[in-house]
């Protein structure tokens, strides 16, 4: 049936009134749809139980004011929707994490794996490569780029706990993605658009195809996206990471904690394996340490060649010395956000196999090639690399070569041995090499035969589904085996990491290449592959009248479901340990042979879950008991059982209860309990190593009793900390408690020429207890800066013995010196509890049949009032110890505590749309805030942290349907999103891509033909 006006009184005001969705309900729309729309919020066909929960339905209308390219752009767009982790700008140097064409899920900021995602009322496969959430811990999400937006007909958001109807990761909330189906006909569209300012571009073409037949129809849906990348140095905010020119004129102007330029840099900081002298001249650090630079620069030791000196010591951390760190972006030009080529086939079918049979299935297919270019390789302190002294190009290598040729390169005038000095490579960025080029495939395949039908009056349905999801990311990457055999040769085409970089700038890449041949001879790819896969069996029935009470017809619903997931992560050989990499100079055996790249084993893991549910619709007051101030109430009762075949049994309850007062004023209220299992790779992993930019605290607490710098604010002792994290296999599950209440009011008493509004407010609150989290290497160095300076150490970071260089910097401070952090020892646990609450506000409007038009409009808000994570005690202790003042106010203490407005959760979101149709024109127009949030990565001397402001973006649409001549049926689409031009606001990493895309004003023009 087509919805008009307000739609089926069963609906008014059961459904949060989104600014995407206008309760989607009342949305108007040319689309044939079901007769029943709301399908998450219950089980139950036929009943009125949806009154009871808060569902956001985006139909044709909000969907086009959206003009989402992308399902990650589709789901930002949700003001209830938290941050996406999960990003196509998110572009590690390393496959460790999922990177490519993949958005995420997190309703409520409850953390991703906490919404159930549906495809047509089913099960979607997950995405099968993680990356560490805020806890640190790896998290799986429903990839929203795999959603085929253009052949939505809408999207069902059940904004409440949904484990008792749809499984335990429901906790959060359900998003239901709903096709077109039961389509005749045939609709090509095509639309091209743009970023202003840019190169990116992108170019959609789609095509709907359906024919009815007798008994059934086929509807098959095709599209294809080609988009080309989002460059670096198109925008200021990406174009370097020195970020202080951005900040100039704020509290934090000049804050060498701004400049994010990497300390691996391609100006080699080594160490000989002694000290060496120069005409009686020191010209390393007593502990063998210097690093290259150009002669230009102060402190020059001794000079090489070209330009180029020596420098005792590391590169210094302030003053001129900063030149030297790497700038990967202007050095590239490095790619924001992915070119990408995706494709996306979906079929639809049902055949009326009897009068009272019918037959269903679906058939989906996506994949997505997406191409990048990162910056180049650099070393990792956990894998350093000694040349021997026999090197071509090492400056204190013997005096002649093996074969007797004298060495061109020792410099004349030192002490080394006549034979030499190994030297360690310790920092090095191998830039020569050139950027590193990824490209990520990504396919996701689905299958589902069903069949459903009606007998005894019940519906009953079934279905078999089978899913799969598969991820290949390949880069360019070098080996640690490779090199060193390379940097051994005698002879010029060895690699010669002492030639320095740009010498007109300093921060950008080498100029002064080593040899091709070298090149060559060092450069592999890697790959990783990844898959996941998804294996589905279900049967329910319902009835809406399975006995009456004197209230009205009970409904009931009952299900079984028997599923099996699994996951593999199958990592690149010279990552996973299957080739490692030993340092024929000093004899050590590392794990892994890839430069830059922590090792980690392959995982996998599998895991079956058999699963029951019943839901009862219970009409407890009908209007016909005249009952004062009750016109119906009606209660949802459900429960549902699982059995894990890893993490145990659990039964879980759910009530909801609808109060009508009378017409046009209903109250509302639920309460679920929900459980989470542990995620396959948090059971499976037995070791994750990664790899993190951290701040060495203790040093930075030398350098200010030094009096090297004024405050913390102005520490750089941040560098690439390797953390070593273990799975758990006693992990519990995350269980949680859910409870809401509402109001729903439409006016009865308003003339019809004002139109028709909905009013609706319902708050919310969740609990979580046992959290899967880490400790943090962040938090282990904070703690180890503590105990240091009470006079002892945190046993889990693990430290090199320190070198006569470190004893100097801690010289005068009344600090034991500390070695190089070479890696933090750590495991997933359940943490403390959490809670959230909030309130969502919906407006809606709509105003048809005047002469000049029809009229909608729709508001949307989501206020986060609390977010509060109970730190674990060993966090709290950190915390009291701030307070206390024996840990400077300047350090940042991560895993606990008030988190509204902490990065990606805004305390304020809402969303507005509007809509204009007149006889062919019709005029669209959405707009959306995102609240202020605290950037934590940029903090004062008095622990006081960065605002990032908020943001208010608007766009508009305009379009014009042709019904005469040969442009009959063909609709004209012009449109803008973003139309004031509004920047992402400015964050210490440059934007928050959690919160914001990389670019502004984007224009695009669609022709849609209907044949």
């Amino acid at each position: 049936m087509n919805i008009t006006n307000w739609g089926r009184r069963g609906l008014l005001g059961t459904t949060m009134l989104c600014a995407l969705g206008a309760g989607g309900a009342f949305a108007q729309t040319a689309e044939t749809m079901v007769d029943e729309i709301i399908v998450v919020g219950s089980q139950v066909q036929g009943s009125r139980i949806t009154d009871a929960v808060p569902v956001t339905v985006l139909g044709q209308d909000e969907l086009q004011a959206v003009a989402a390219a992308s399902g990650d752009e589709l789901f930002r767009s949700i003001p209830q929707m938290g941050d996406v982790s999960f990003n196509s700008s998110y572009l590690p140097n390393s496959s460790n994490s999922a990177r490519g064409d993949v958005g995420s899920v997190n309703l409520r900021n409850l953390g991703v794996g906490n919404t159930l995602v549906l495809l047509n009322g089913r099960r979607v496969v997950t995405h099968p490569s993680s990356r560490a959430d805020e806890n640190l811990v790896p998290v799986l999400t429903y990839n929203t780029n795999a959603i085929p937006v253009n052949g939505l007909q809408r999207l069902e958001v059940l904004r409440d706990g949904a484990a008792a109807l749809y499984g335990s990761d429901a906790v959060a909330g359900v998003v239901n993605t709903v096709l077109r189906t039961d389509y005749d006909g045939l609709t090509l569209d095509a639309q091209y658009g743009g970023a202003e300012g840019t190169g990116l571009r992108q170019t959609d073409l789609s095509a709907l195809f359906g024919r009815n037949f007798d008994r059934g129809n086929v509807t098959v849906f095709a599209s294809y996206t080609d988009r080309t990348a989002l460059d670096a140095l198109d925008q200021d905010y990406t174009a370097s990471l020195d970020r202080r020119p951005l900040f100039a004129g704020t509290r934090f102007d000049g804050a060498t904690s701004l400049d994010a330029r990497s300390t691996v840099t391609p100006w080699g900081y080594f160490q000989a394996s002694g000290p060496v002298r120069r005409n009686g001249a020191l010209v390393t650090s007593t502990a063998g340490f210097f690093h290259v630079q150009p002669t230009t620069f102060p402190g020059c030791a001794t000079p090489t060649s070209g330009g180029l000196c020596l420098d005792d010591g590391a590169i210094a951390t302030a003053g001129v010395d900063r030149d030297l760190r790497f700038d990967s972006p202007a050095a590239y030009n490095t790619t924001v956000i992915p070119e990408v080529e995706r494709v996306n086939l979906f079929l639809t079918g049902n055949y009326d196999l009897t009068d009272e049979i019918t037959g269903f299935g679906e058939l989906g297919y996506y994949t997505a090639t997406t191409k990048s270019l990162q910056t180049s390789t650099g070393t990792l302190s956990s894998m350093p690399i000694t040349m021997p002294a026999s090197s071509y190009y090492n400056p204190f290598g013997p005096t002649t070569f093996a074969n007797g040729t004298v060495n061109p390169n020792r410099l004349s005038g030192i002490d080394a041995p006549a034979s030499g000095r190994d030297v360690t490579i310790r920092t090095y960025n191998f830039s020569d090499a050139g950027p590193t080029s990824v490209d990520v495939e990504n396919s996701q395949w689905r299958a589902l035969a069903g069949l459903r039908g009606e007998r005894f009056g019940f519906n009953w349905e079934g279905a078999i589904l089978y899913s799969k999801a598969e991820v290949e990311d390949v880069s360019d990457g070098i080996s640690a085996t490779l090199l060193q055999r390379q940097l051994s040769l005698s002879t010029p085409d060895a690699y010669n990491p002492f030639n320095g970089a740009n010498l007109q700038n300093t921060s950008l890449a080498d100029t002064a290449r080593s040899s091709q041949a070298a090149l060559d001879a060092i450069r592999i790819k890697t790959v990783r592959r990844n898959t996941s896969s998804l294996a589905l069996a279900d049967f329910k029935v319902s009835r809406p009248d399975i006995f009456t009470l004197p209230g009205g017809d009970v409904g009931m619903a009952v299900g079984l479901e028997y599923r099996r997931e699994t996951q593999k992560d199958d990592r690149d050989g010279r990552v996973d340990g299957t080739i490692n990499f030993t340092d024929v100079v000093t004899g050590t055996a590392y794990a892994g042979d890839l430069i830059g790249t922590s090792p980690s084993p392959d995982t996998s893991g599998s895991r079956t879950v058999a699963s029951g549910f019943i839901e009862f619709a219970v009409p407890v007051i009908s209007p016909e008991m005249n009952i004062p101030l009750v016109q119906s109430v009606e209660m949802q009762l459900a429960g549902r059982f699982e059995d894990f075949s890893d993490a145990g049994s659990v039964a879980k309850p759910k009530v909801a209860v609808a109060w009508d007062v009378f017409d046009g004023l209903r109250f509302r209220g639920s309460w679920a309990q929900g459980f989470k299992a542990p995620n396959l790779e948090q059971v499976n992993a037995t070791l994750v190593t990664r790899s993190n930019t951290r701040t060495d605290f203790i040093r930075c607490e030398a350098d200010l009793r030094a009096g090297r710098i004024a405050n913390f604010a102005a520490c750089s002792r941040s560098g690439a900390t390797t953390a070593q994290r273990a799975g758990n296999q006693d992990l519990k599950p995350e269980e949680s408690e859910t409870w809401g209440a509402g109001v729903v009011f439409e006016p009865q008493f308003l003339p019809p020429e004002v139109g028709n509004f909905i009013f609706t407010v319902d708050y919310w609150r969740v609990k979580q207890e046992g959290i899967v989290g880490l400790f943090g290497e962040g938090n282990a160095l904070i703690l180890d800066y503590l105990l240091r300076t009470q006079g002892t150490s945190n046993p889990d970071v693990i430290r090199a013995a320190p070198t006569a260089d470190d004893v100097a910097a801690f010289a005068g401070t009344n600090l034991t010196p500390v070695g190089q952090v070479l890696f933090v020892n750590d495991q997933y646990q359940n943490l403390l509890p959490q809670e959230a609450r909030g309130l969502d506000i919906g407006v809606a409007w709509s105003l048809n049949g005047t002469r000049f038009g029809d009229f909608s409009a729709s508001f949307n808000a989501a206020h986060l009032m609390k977010f509060y994570r109970q730190p674990s005690p060993a966090i709290q202790e950190l915390l009291d110890a701030q307070a206390a003042g024996a840990i400077n106010p300047g350090v940042n203490i991560a895993g606990g505590g008030d988190l509204i407005r902490d990065e990606g959760r805004p305390d304020w979101k809402w969303s507005a749309s509007a809509t204009w149709r007149y006889e062919q024109f019709t005029l669209g127009a959405f707009t959306q805030y995102v609240g202020d949030v605290q950037d934590f990565g940029l903090i004062d001397a008095a622990g006081d942290p960065w605002i990032i402001d908020s943001q208010l973006t608007a766009n508009l649409y305009g379009q014009y349907e042709f019904t005469d001549g040969m442009a009959a049926d063909t609709r004209l689409r012009v449109g803008v999103r973003n139309l004031t031009d509004e920047k992402p606001p400015l964050a210490s990493d440059g934007y928050l891509g959690e919160l914001y895309t990389p670019y502004s004003r984007y224009w695009y023009v669609s022709v849609r033909k209907t044949f």
